[in-house]
C-alpha cells in the first residue's frame, strides 16, 4: 500500500468558522430513525428475524423464525413511539431530519404523512434496516438505486440526504457516486461538515454521531435512564457551545429512534435536553439540509494541491525544488504511504524529511554541497534558484553594502575551508546581523556537529518552501 485512504487530518489545528446563521454559537441537528416495518425479518425475505437495537437483553437473529417479541419492539416505536416524539417536537417547533428506511415508510403511510405535514426533511436510510457489509459492490448499488426509486414513490421527490448506518466500506462512496444526494452522514469523524472527494466530484458529509444517541440505551455499557441521556447531551451542547463562544463555533447530532427515545422513562430525558438548549440565545436548531444548504453557501468546495493523489510526474516537479538540487528526495517521497493526512505543509514535510533523514551520509552532504554561498558568486551573477534568491532578499542579502559583500566572502571561504560545505541557514528565521553571528559562532563547532546543524537548517529551509505553497 503506498496510498493510504483514511483522513486523520480534517480540518488539522484551525477549524473553519461556519459563520452559522445570526452568528449562532452551535447548530443542533435532531435526527429521527425511522426503521420501524424496514428491519429484518423472514416476513420481509430476509433469513432471520432482527436483533439490532432494542430492549431486549441479549437479543440473537433467529434464523428462518419470526422473533414476535423483536417484532412487537419495533412496532412499538411505529405505533406509540413515533407519536410521542411528533408532539414534543411540534410543541416546541423544532425541525427535524427523519433518517426513514425506504420499506419503513411505505409500511408507515400515516406517520410518513405526519412527517410531511410537520414540514421535516426525510431522507433516505437504505432500503432496508440490513447489514450492508457483505454485499457486493453491484449488490449494494442496486439496494441503493431501489432506495432511490422507492423514496421517491412514496414522498414525491427524490431524497436529497442519505445515511445508511449499517455499511459497508463502499458505501459512502458508491452513494458520492450518484451524484444524487446533497449530503450523506455515514461518517462520525468531525464535529463541522466536510467536503470528500471521490474521483472529480466533491461530496459534502455531515458526520453523524453514535455517541450522542438513544442507541445507548441498547447497547453496553449505555444509558440506563432519561437523566443520564440528558446529562450526556447537556455536557455536549455545553462543551461546543462553549466552543462558539470562543470562536470555533460547532454542530451538535442527536440520534433517536421511536422505539428507544419513545418510551416514557426515556423521552423525559430528551424533553429536559431541547428545554434546556432552547433556553440559551444563538443557538441554531436546524434540518441537515438547512445545514448543508449553509455549508454549500458558506463554505463551497475549493480545489486545490492534492499530493497524495498526484501522478508521480506532477508530484516531483511539484516538490523538486524544495530540497536544493536533489529532485531525488521528492522521487523518493512519492514512493511512501501517502494519505489525506499529507496534503498540508506538515504532511508534505514529513514526507520528504523523512527521505532525506534516512539518506546515507553521502546523499545528504551532496543536499549541503548543492545549496549556494550566502551573499557569494552565484547570488552576484543573479544564478541562485527562484527560493534562494527570495530567501537571501527576504533578509536584505541582495542589498549588501561592499564592506558587508566582503564579510560574507571572507566568513564563506573560512567556514567551507574548514567543513567542506557552504554554510546554511534558514535566513528567514534571521535578519542580516543574526546570520552574520550564527556565522560566526558556528565556526567554532566540530564537522559532525556542524553537519547536523546543516541538515537541520536544510529542513528548516524546506519547511518555509512547502509553508509558501498552497497546501
Amino acid at each position: 500500500m503506498t496510498r493510504y485512504p483514511r483522513d486523520m487530518r480534517g480540518y488539522g489545528p484551525t477549524p473553519p468558522d461556519p459563520h452559522w446563521p445570526a452568528q449562532a454559537k452551535i447548530a443542533i441537528s435532531m435526527v429521527l430513525n425511522y426503521e420501524e416495518g424496514g428491519e429484518n425479518n423472514i416476513l420481509h425475505g430476509d433469513a432471520a428475524s432482527e436483533a439490532f437495537l432494542s430492549d431486549i437483553a441479549g437479543a440473537a437473529m433467529w434464523p428462518g423464525q419470526r422473533h414476535w417479541n423483536m417484532e412487537s419492539v419495533y412496532e412499538y416505536g411505529a405505533r406509540a413511539g413515533f407519536w410521542r416524539l411528533h408532539r414534543l417536537f411540534s410543541r416546541y417547533d423544532i425541525p427535524v431530519t427523519i433518517f426513514g428506511v425506504g420499506s419503513a415508510l411505505a409500511r408507515n403511510p400515516e406517520q410518513l404523512e405526519a412527517m410531511k405535514a410537520a414540514g421535516w426533511e426525510i431522507a433516505s436510510h437504505g432500503l432496508k434496516w440490513i447489514e450492508h457489509k457483505d454485499m457486493t459492490e453491484a449488490e449494494e448499488r442496486t439496494q441503493i438505486q431501489e432506495a432511490i426509486r422507492l423514496h421517491t414513490e412514496l414522498t414525491g421527490s427524490p431524497p436529497s440526504g442519505w445515511y445508511t448506518g449499517r455499511c459497508s466500506e463502499n458505501t459512502v462512496r458508491l452513494t458520492s457516486e450518484t451524484q444524487s444526494f446533497k449530503w450523506i452522514s455515514d461518517t462520525y469523524d468531525d464535529d463541522l461538515p466536510y467536503w470528500r472527494r471521490f474521483g472529480d466530484h466533491d461530496q459534502l458529509v455531515i458526520p453523524y454521531t453514535l455517541e450522542a444517541n438513544d442507541m445507548r440505551f441498547a447497547t453496553a455499557p449505555g444509558y440506563i435512564d432519561g437523566e443520564q441521556f440528558f446529562r450526556y447531551l447537556k455536557d455536549s451542547f455545553d462543551t461546543l457551545y462553549q466552543e462558539g463562544v470562543e470562536g470555533m463555533p460547532k454542530m451538535l447530532s442527536v440520534g433517536l429512534h421511536n422505539r428507544l427515545i419513545g418510551r416514557p422513562g426515556k423521552i423525559a430525558g430528551l424533553k429536559r435536553f431541547v428545554e434546556y438548549a432552547r433556553s440559551h440565545s444563538d443557538v441554531w436548531f436546524a434540518t441537515r439540509g438547512e445545514i448543508a444548504d449553509h455549508w454549500m453557501a458558506t463554505h463551497p468546495p475549493r480545489d486545490k494541491k492534492r499530493p497524495s493523489q498526484m501522478k508521480r510526474a506532477e508530484f516531483v516537479e511539484t516538490f523538486a525544488s524544495i530540497y536544493e538540487h536533489s529532485e531525488w528526495i521528492a522521487e523518493r517521497a512519492f514512493a511512501l504511504e501517502l494519505g489525506p493526512a499529507h496534503d498540508c505543509t506538515a504532511g508534505m514535510f514529513s514526507a520528504l524529511a523523512r527521505v532525506f533523514r534516512s539518506a546515507s551520509r553521502a546523499e545528504r552532504l551532496a543536499v549541503l554541497r548543492a545549496h549556494p554561498d550566502l551573499a557569494g558568486k552565484l547570488a552576484q551573477a543573479e544564478r541562485l534558484t527562484r527560493e534562494s534568491q527570495s530567501e537571501q532578499a527576504s533578509a536584505g542579502l541582495n542589498l549588501l553594502t561592499d564592506e558587508e559583500r566582503a564579510r560574507f566572502e571572507e566568513l564563506n571561504k573560512q567556514y567551507t575551508d574548514k567543513f567542506g560545505f557552504p554554510f546554511i541557514i534558514a535566513v528567514k528565521d534571521h535578519n542580516k546581523a543574526g546570520i552574520l553571528d550564527a556565522f560566526t559562532r558556528r565556526l567554532s563547532n566540530t564537522t559532525a556537529a556542524e553537519f547536523d546543524e546543516s541538515c537541520r537548517q536544510v529542513e528548516r529551509i524546506a519547511w518555509h518552501r512547502l509553508s509558501a505553497m498552497d497546501l
